[in-house]
């Protein structure tokens, strides 16, 4: 199918499909939204399978990459769901090396995650991305069916079996023992929330789009936070002003950026709201973000 952007929809369908997404309407609620938007020989139908990912569009850097080597590792978590499984990224011939613990969006460990642990591995990082769907059997393959099972698991457990990927990979013998989370969506959520649970453990926190901490939770933070957000996700951004006051008040080193025209997801790139300049920028913001505070 061929890539399209957010410009060629209009951004009141992107909407509906955003509370699609994050469970707030049904699959039937999507459709009969979009019917008003479906013109031009268009349905509804069509309009959904334009804007679901697809993640051919997805691979920046190829599983058998030789600069890499990948592995699928299991994580002990007796706090959260038992255990959790996750997938290991790193450069193919590296001594010891700082970690990033990424997480994924609200439908698991899908392709579009393990690139970006594939990325961070080509930028000289080890990064392991968990899947919290373990206990369910893992991403299923499918975001549809990865968003029904997500919506079964706890969410304080899920905290704990990321809280347990990280200090896993934080005491790995290969790791240096400084360890930072990025994550995106949900996964930016988390990375606050392991910012907060973490205090000076932490080396660093990378949230995108992240839903964020109270005042009192955001006081506990000791690592630099970098915040990436959408200008045309309201309803993540609008958040952004408090907890940066939080963070200040906190003195907390922090950045935050608000990138111009970018909807939430605006760095998944198997979608149309993938917004190509300001994915990349974010991007470099990030790596330069770890190097200045992982090396």
């Amino acid at each position: 199918m061929e890539r399209k952007t957010a410009s060629e929809f209009p951004q009141a369908l992107l909407q509906l499909f955003d509370r699609y997404v994050h469970g707030e309407i049904s699959r039937r609620d999507f459709f009969d939204g979009a019917q008003k938007f479906a013109v031009g020989g268009l349905t509804a139908a069509a309009l959904f399978e334009m804007l679901k990912p697809n993640y051919a569009w997805a691979i920046q850097v190829q599983p058998d990459d030789k600069r890499i080597k990948t592995e699928w590792a299991n994580v002990p978590s007796p706090l959260g769901n038992g255990s959790i499984k996750g997938y290991l990224a790193r450069p193919a011939n590296a001594g010891k090396l700082p970690g990033v613990l990424v997480v994924h969006e609200n439908r698991g460990l899908n392709p579009y995650i393990q690139d970006v642990a594939r990325r961070l591995a080509v930028a000289d990082f080890m990064a392991f991305a968990p899947d919290a769907l373990t206990s369910l059997g893992g991403y299923p393959g499918d975001d549809g069916k990865g968003g029904q099972l997500f919506a079964q698991l706890d969410r304080g457990k899920m905290l704990e079996d990321f809280l347990a990927a990280a200090g896993w990979l934080k005491a790995r013998p290969d790791c240096t023992g400084k360890a930072a989370s990025i994550g995106f969506c949900y996964g930016g959520g988390v990375s606050n929330q392991l910012a907060v649970r973490m205090g000076a453990e932490l080396a660093a926190a990378v949230p995108f789009y992240g839903v964020q901490p109270n005042a009192a939770d955001a006081a506990k933070i000791k690592a630099p936070v970098l915040a990436h957000y959408g200008e045309l996700d309201t309803r993540i951004t609008s958040g952004w002003p408090a907890y940066d006051a939080a963070l200040t008040d906190a003195h907390v080193t922090h950045a935050g950026y608000v990138y111009a025209g970018a909807n939430h997801g605006f760095h998944n790139d198997t979608t149309p709201r993938y917004d190509e300049g300001a994915a990349k920028l974010a991007w470099q913001r990030t790596l330069d973000w770890l190097n200045m505070y992982l090396r």
